[in-house]
């Protein structure tokens, strides 16, 4: 016997427009919010910088206010000034040894453009006389030339970056004491504004210190490979050192990029295949030592995020903001880690970003932090 299909009533199609209508939206609103972010990437990567480098200092403000000098303690505003004072002198100090470093790159590859493509294709002999020299002609095609002069004027704008993010960051200290008083108002609850405000320090806390261990680990990385370049007499080894510290900051991809680039510069500058296998093998153990095996060690489990969630948050940010974009991938997926975590509708999301499948639970939330990143006591005296 033959069943009639189920009759649609008014309802149910309300119901099915509804949600239509609403996932249309979704659609629209993610387009704009992701126009936006394109549009206005400079300004938003600046003030994404400026944000975590304020909230990486707030631990260096109590660290300094509880200071003594004899019986009297450093005032919180002296200490966020010479805090401020800090962040400034240390971002330009590192914009002009960045700069300075991308010049001397940028001189010496100009030196290096004749050999460097018959040294490149060497490295597939291999495949034969024809491919080699298929390879030669198609890198001698190239116009380094251009591509150098456009490396050269991005690497300008970092000055304007750098002014701008201490703009921003001397206003974040301005406002930073009214900071509770606008969150309570904001949420107009109190119960409520101290759940947020416990969010925040997790955030905060959480991408300090991945900011913290992954500045350590990157810069014994970068001496490391310095020591190595130096060693084998390459002229870049400063460089080499300097921006392998810089790429280690891109998890996963930072540091394959830096082991390539330090054969590279071996294979064209001394031409022995040999040679450049075994830096390649050197500095290879270094990156897999130092990366994937003292860097979880000291990254604990607060900060196992998914390395595939990485790898997606790495990409969509690389699209969205370019080489910064990568840089900030990871920060701004702890914060998506710890807000999906107590938001009960978006728990799931957190579950997927975490890799063990165990994201912060409220009672997490709850345990008060006795230390900052310095080792210090933050409970009051």
């Amino acid at each position: 016997m033959l069943h009639d299909p189920p009759k649609t009533g008014p309802t149910d199609k309300r119901y099915d427009a509804t949600r239509l209508q609403t996932g249309a939206l979704v659609i629209i609103a993610f387009a704009v919010v992701l126009f936006l972010l394109v549009q206005a990437r400079f300004i938003l990567i600046s003030l994404a910088t400026a944000i975590i480098l304020f909230s990486l200092t707030s631990d260096v403000i109590n660290s300094i206010a509880r200071l003594r000098i004899g019986p009297f303690r450093i005032p919180n505003v002296l200490a966020s000034i010479a805090a401020m004072v800090l962040i400034a002198t240390a971002l330009i100090s590192l914009t002009s040894i960045l700069l300075a470093q991308v010049n001397t790159v940028l001189v010496t590859t100009l030196s290096y453009t004749e050999r460097a493509p018959s040294a490149v294709a060497s490295l597939f002999s291999w495949l034969g006389e024809d491919s080699q020299l298929a390879i030669q002609n198609a890198l001698r095609s190239i116009d380094v030339s251009s591509s150098l002069r456009t490396a050269a004027s991005q690497a300008s704008g970092m000055t304007q970056a750098t002014v701008l993010v201490i703009l921003f960051v001397g206003f974040l200290f301005a406002e930073r004491i009214w900071f509770q008083t606008k969150l309570h108002n904001f949420v107009g609850d109190q119960a409520q504004a101290e759940r947020v405000g416990k969010i925040i320090q997790s955030i905060i806390h959480r991408v300090n210190y991945y900011l913290l261990v992954k500045t350590v680990i990157s810069a014994i990385t970068g001496a490391m490979i310095y020591v190595l370049a130096s060693a084998f007499g390459l002229e870049l080894a400063v460089s080499i050192g300097i921006i392998t510290f810089v790429l280690n900051f891109i998890p996963n991809i930072g540091s394959i990029v830096a082991t390539a680039l330090i054969a590279l510069i071996a294979h064209v500058q001394l031409g022995d295949p040999t040679i450049t296998l075994a830096i390649f093998a050197s500095a290879g153990v270094i990156q897999f030592v130092n990366g994937s095996i003292i860097d979880p060690m000291l990254m604990g489990r607060a900060l196992r995020l998914s390395s595939f969630g990485i790898i997606l948050s790495l990409a969509f940010w690389g699209a969205v903001w370019g080489i910064p974009g990568m840089f900030l991938s990871v920060p701004i997926m702890v914060m998506l880690l710890v807000v999906c975590s107590h938001v009960p509708d978006l728990r799931p999301f957190a579950i997927l970003l975490s890799r063990e499948g165990l994201p912060e639970s409220e009672k997490m939330l709850d345990q008060p932090i006795e230390r900052d990143l310095f080792g210090q006591d933050v409970r009051p005296d």
